[in-house]
Protein backbone atom coordinates (compact mmCIF):
# COMPACT_ATOMS: atom_id res chain seq x y z
CA UNK A 1 0.00 0.00 0.00
CA UNK A 2 1.33 3.10 -1.26
CA UNK A 3 1.29 6.34 0.90
CA UNK A 4 -0.70 9.31 0.08
CA UNK A 5 -0.12 12.93 0.78
CA UNK A 6 -3.27 15.34 1.07
CA UNK A 7 -2.79 18.44 1.32
CA UNK A 8 -4.88 21.19 2.69
CA UNK A 9 -4.88 24.68 2.61
CA UNK A 10 -6.77 26.68 5.25
CA UNK A 11 -7.92 30.22 5.81
CA UNK A 12 -10.59 31.38 7.19
CA UNK A 13 -12.90 28.40 7.06
CA UNK A 14 -13.92 27.49 10.78
CA UNK A 15 -17.61 26.51 10.10
CA UNK A 16 -15.88 23.37 7.70
CA UNK A 17 -12.77 22.68 8.49
CA UNK A 18 -13.29 19.84 11.15
CA UNK A 19 -16.09 18.56 8.68
CA UNK A 20 -13.78 18.21 5.82
CA UNK A 21 -10.79 16.40 8.21
CA UNK A 22 -13.17 14.12 9.33
CA UNK A 23 -13.96 12.85 5.93
CA UNK A 24 -10.41 12.26 5.33
CA UNK A 25 -9.43 10.71 9.09
CA UNK A 26 -12.69 8.44 8.10
CA UNK A 27 -11.22 6.87 4.87
CA UNK A 28 -11.24 3.21 4.12
CA UNK A 29 -7.71 3.68 2.48
CA UNK A 30 -5.31 3.91 5.77
CA UNK A 31 -1.62 4.70 4.59
CA UNK A 32 -2.06 8.66 3.97
CA UNK A 33 -0.29 12.01 5.94
CA UNK A 34 -2.43 14.52 6.28
CA UNK A 35 -1.00 18.30 5.64
CA UNK A 36 -2.55 21.02 7.02
CA UNK A 37 -1.15 24.02 5.47
CA UNK A 38 -2.40 27.32 8.23
CA UNK A 39 -2.27 30.59 6.23
CA UNK A 40 -3.64 32.38 9.46
CA UNK A 41 0.34 33.17 11.14
CA UNK A 42 -1.94 36.34 12.95
CA UNK A 43 -4.15 33.94 14.57
CA UNK A 44 -1.90 30.91 16.06
CA UNK A 45 -4.12 31.56 19.60
CA UNK A 46 -7.46 31.18 18.24
CA UNK A 47 -9.47 28.11 18.85
CA UNK A 48 -8.95 26.79 15.60
CA UNK A 49 -5.49 26.49 15.24
CA UNK A 50 -5.54 25.32 19.12
CA UNK A 51 -7.90 22.71 18.25
CA UNK A 52 -5.65 21.73 15.26
CA UNK A 53 -2.42 21.54 17.89
CA UNK A 54 -4.80 19.66 19.78
CA UNK A 55 -6.17 16.78 17.17
CA UNK A 56 -2.43 16.28 15.85
CA UNK A 57 -1.02 15.17 19.26
CA UNK A 58 -3.44 12.25 19.05
CA UNK A 59 -3.07 11.58 15.26
CA UNK A 60 0.32 11.41 13.75
CA UNK A 61 -0.82 11.33 10.40
CA UNK A 62 -1.74 14.87 10.63
CA UNK A 63 1.70 17.53 10.08
CA UNK A 64 0.37 21.07 10.41
CA UNK A 65 2.83 23.64 8.56
CA UNK A 66 2.43 27.62 9.76
CA UNK A 67 2.81 30.41 6.70
CA UNK A 68 5.16 32.78 8.41
CA UNK A 69 2.40 35.25 6.42
CA UNK A 70 -0.79 34.78 4.45
CA UNK A 71 0.35 33.18 1.32
CA UNK A 72 -2.95 32.35 -0.75
CA UNK A 73 -4.03 28.85 -1.62
CA UNK A 74 -2.00 28.70 -4.53
CA UNK A 75 1.86 29.32 -2.37
CA UNK A 76 -0.34 27.02 0.29
CA UNK A 77 -0.38 23.87 -2.05
CA UNK A 78 2.93 24.12 -3.19
CA UNK A 79 4.40 24.31 -0.05
CA UNK A 80 1.78 21.23 0.86
CA UNK A 81 3.23 19.23 -2.28
CA UNK A 82 7.38 20.20 -1.37
CA UNK A 83 6.59 19.16 2.37
CA UNK A 84 4.88 16.07 0.97
CA UNK A 85 6.47 12.29 1.14
CA UNK A 86 3.94 10.09 -0.56
CA UNK A 87 4.12 8.41 -3.57
CA UNK A 88 0.38 9.88 -4.66
CA UNK A 89 -0.60 13.62 -3.78
CA UNK A 90 -3.84 14.76 -3.52
CA UNK A 91 -5.69 17.92 -2.89
CA UNK A 92 -8.58 19.11 -0.68
CA UNK A 93 -10.26 22.59 -0.31
CA UNK A 94 -11.19 23.48 3.79
CA UNK A 95 -15.00 22.79 3.15
CA UNK A 96 -15.35 20.37 1.01
CA UNK A 97 -15.98 16.28 1.84
CA UNK A 98 -14.28 13.25 0.41
CA UNK A 99 -16.80 10.17 0.10
CA UNK A 100 -15.39 7.78 3.06
CA UNK A 101 -13.91 5.53 -0.11
CA UNK A 102 -12.98 7.91 -1.97
CA UNK A 103 -8.67 6.98 -2.12
CA UNK A 104 -9.53 3.39 -1.90
CA UNK A 105 -11.35 3.54 -5.17
CA UNK A 106 -8.75 6.37 -6.73
CA UNK A 107 -5.55 4.48 -6.10
CA UNK A 108 -6.72 1.39 -7.22
CA UNK A 109 -8.28 2.70 -9.99
CA UNK A 110 -4.80 4.45 -10.65
CA UNK A 111 -2.51 1.50 -9.85
CA UNK A 112 -4.89 -0.84 -12.31
CA UNK A 113 -4.86 1.27 -15.28
CA UNK A 114 -1.48 2.94 -14.81
CA UNK A 115 -2.47 6.56 -14.43
CA UNK A 116 -0.47 9.53 -13.24
CA UNK A 117 -3.49 11.98 -12.77
CA UNK A 118 -6.92 11.16 -12.41
CA UNK A 119 -10.23 13.00 -10.82
CA UNK A 120 -13.68 12.23 -10.35
CA UNK A 121 -16.89 12.85 -10.30
CA UNK A 122 -18.34 15.64 -7.89
CA UNK A 123 -21.77 16.59 -5.77
CA UNK A 124 -22.60 20.17 -5.25
CA UNK A 125 -23.73 20.77 -1.88
CA UNK A 126 -24.62 24.11 0.35
CA UNK A 127 -23.89 25.49 3.62
CA UNK A 128 -25.97 22.70 5.28
CA UNK A 129 -24.51 19.80 3.22
CA UNK A 130 -26.96 19.16 1.18
CA UNK A 131 -26.64 18.26 -2.47
CA UNK A 132 -28.26 20.62 -4.94
CA UNK A 133 -26.47 19.54 -8.05
CA UNK A 134 -24.10 17.05 -9.99
CA UNK A 135 -21.54 17.21 -12.09
CA UNK A 136 -20.05 14.29 -14.35
CA UNK A 137 -16.90 14.67 -15.32
CA UNK A 138 -15.52 13.89 -18.63
CA UNK A 139 -14.14 10.50 -18.51
CA UNK A 140 -10.62 11.57 -20.65
CA UNK A 141 -9.88 15.29 -21.31
CA UNK A 142 -7.39 16.83 -23.58
CA UNK A 143 -5.47 20.06 -24.23
CA UNK A 144 -7.88 21.39 -26.65
CA UNK A 145 -10.76 20.00 -24.50
CA UNK A 146 -9.37 21.74 -21.51
CA UNK A 147 -8.63 25.02 -23.72
CA UNK A 148 -12.92 25.28 -23.80
CA UNK A 149 -13.51 24.38 -20.13
CA UNK A 150 -11.76 23.34 -16.83
CA UNK A 151 -13.70 20.68 -16.01
CA UNK A 152 -11.83 19.60 -13.23
CA UNK A 153 -12.60 19.99 -9.51
CA UNK A 154 -9.11 20.64 -7.23
CA UNK A 155 -10.61 18.19 -4.46
CA UNK A 156 -10.99 15.28 -6.68
CA UNK A 157 -7.62 15.22 -7.99
CA UNK A 158 -4.92 12.62 -7.23
CA UNK A 159 -1.57 12.73 -9.24
CA UNK A 160 1.76 10.92 -9.01
CA UNK A 161 4.61 12.37 -7.51
CA UNK A 162 6.35 11.88 -10.62
CA UNK A 163 4.61 14.49 -12.17
CA UNK A 164 4.82 16.73 -9.12
CA UNK A 165 7.18 19.32 -11.00
CA UNK A 166 4.66 19.93 -13.16
CA UNK A 167 2.31 21.22 -10.26
CA UNK A 168 3.04 24.01 -9.40
CA UNK A 169 0.58 26.68 -9.00
CA UNK A 170 1.06 29.97 -10.22
CA UNK A 171 -0.28 32.91 -7.59
CA UNK A 172 -3.60 33.44 -8.81
CA UNK A 173 -6.70 34.54 -6.74
CA UNK A 174 -8.79 32.07 -8.98
CA UNK A 175 -8.58 29.52 -11.80
CA UNK A 176 -4.39 28.84 -10.64
CA UNK A 177 -5.57 24.93 -11.10
CA UNK A 178 -6.80 25.68 -14.20
CA UNK A 179 -3.14 26.86 -15.28
CA UNK A 180 -1.43 23.64 -13.39
CA UNK A 181 -4.47 21.29 -15.68
CA UNK A 182 -3.12 22.53 -19.00
CA UNK A 183 0.14 22.63 -18.27
CA UNK A 184 0.02 18.90 -17.65
CA UNK A 185 -2.30 18.23 -20.88
CA UNK A 186 0.62 19.90 -22.85
CA UNK A 187 3.07 17.68 -21.92
CA UNK A 188 1.16 14.89 -23.12
CA UNK A 189 0.43 12.98 -19.41
CA UNK A 190 -2.96 11.29 -19.46
CA UNK A 191 -5.72 13.08 -17.96
CA UNK A 192 -8.49 10.40 -16.48
CA UNK A 193 -11.58 10.87 -15.36
CA UNK A 194 -13.10 8.15 -13.06
CA UNK A 195 -17.42 8.37 -13.59
CA UNK A 196 -18.51 8.17 -9.68
CA UNK A 197 -19.13 10.46 -7.20
CA UNK A 198 -16.39 10.64 -4.76
CA UNK A 199 -16.25 14.38 -3.51
CA UNK A 200 -18.71 17.13 -2.17
CA UNK A 201 -18.28 20.22 -3.24
CA UNK A 202 -19.03 22.83 -1.03
CA UNK A 203 -20.85 26.12 -3.36
CA UNK A 204 -20.12 29.12 -1.12
CA UNK A 205 -21.50 32.19 -2.52
CA UNK A 206 -18.96 34.46 -0.76
CA UNK A 207 -16.06 32.76 -2.24
CA UNK A 208 -13.52 34.26 -4.93
CA UNK A 209 -14.59 31.81 -6.88
CA UNK A 210 -17.81 32.42 -6.90
CA UNK A 211 -16.48 36.14 -8.45
CA UNK A 212 -17.42 36.38 -11.98
CA UNK A 213 -15.36 39.46 -12.69
CA UNK A 214 -12.34 37.92 -10.66
CA UNK A 215 -12.48 34.70 -12.80
CA UNK A 216 -13.23 36.63 -15.66
CA UNK A 217 -10.13 38.73 -15.28
CA UNK A 218 -8.04 35.57 -13.90
CA UNK A 219 -9.13 33.09 -17.08
CA UNK A 220 -7.92 35.74 -19.93
CA UNK A 221 -4.68 36.09 -18.03
CA UNK A 222 -4.54 32.10 -18.49
CA UNK A 223 -4.68 32.05 -22.29
CA UNK A 224 -2.89 35.50 -22.66
CA UNK A 225 0.26 35.34 -19.99
CA UNK A 226 0.17 31.23 -19.13
CA UNK A 227 -1.00 30.40 -22.35
CA UNK A 228 1.09 33.02 -24.46
CA UNK A 229 -1.68 33.43 -26.74
CA UNK A 230 -2.34 36.99 -28.35
CA UNK A 231 -5.12 39.35 -27.04
CA UNK A 232 -7.93 38.86 -29.59
CA UNK A 233 -7.38 35.20 -29.22
CA UNK A 234 -7.48 35.34 -25.25
CA UNK A 235 -10.49 37.33 -25.32
CA UNK A 236 -12.21 34.89 -27.60
CA UNK A 237 -11.08 32.06 -24.74
CA UNK A 238 -12.21 33.82 -22.07
CA UNK A 239 -15.81 34.46 -23.55
CA UNK A 240 -15.81 30.85 -24.96
CA UNK A 241 -15.13 29.67 -21.31
CA UNK A 242 -17.72 31.47 -19.67
CA UNK A 243 -20.08 30.47 -21.97
CA UNK A 244 -19.21 27.04 -21.38
CA UNK A 245 -19.05 27.48 -17.73
CA UNK A 246 -22.64 28.70 -17.75
CA UNK A 247 -23.63 25.61 -19.58
CA UNK A 248 -21.66 24.05 -16.77
CA UNK A 249 -23.60 25.46 -14.23
CA UNK A 250 -27.29 25.06 -15.35
CA UNK A 251 -26.71 21.31 -15.89
CA UNK A 252 -25.14 20.92 -12.50
CA UNK A 253 -28.76 22.28 -10.91
CA UNK A 254 -31.09 20.79 -13.69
Amino acid sequence: MSLVSIVLPYYENEKYIFKTINSILNQTYKKFELIIIFDEYFKTQNKVYKKLIKLKKKNKKLKIILNKKNLGVSLSRNIGISRSRGKFIAFIDSDDIWNKKKLEVQIKFMIKNNLKFTYTNYNVIDKNGKIIGKFESPKKLTYLKLLNSCDIGTSTVVFERSIAKLCKFPRLKTKEDYVVWLRLAKKKIKIAGINLFLTDWRSSPGSLSSSILQRFFDAFKVYNHYENFGIIKSIFLTLNLSFYSLIKKIKIYM
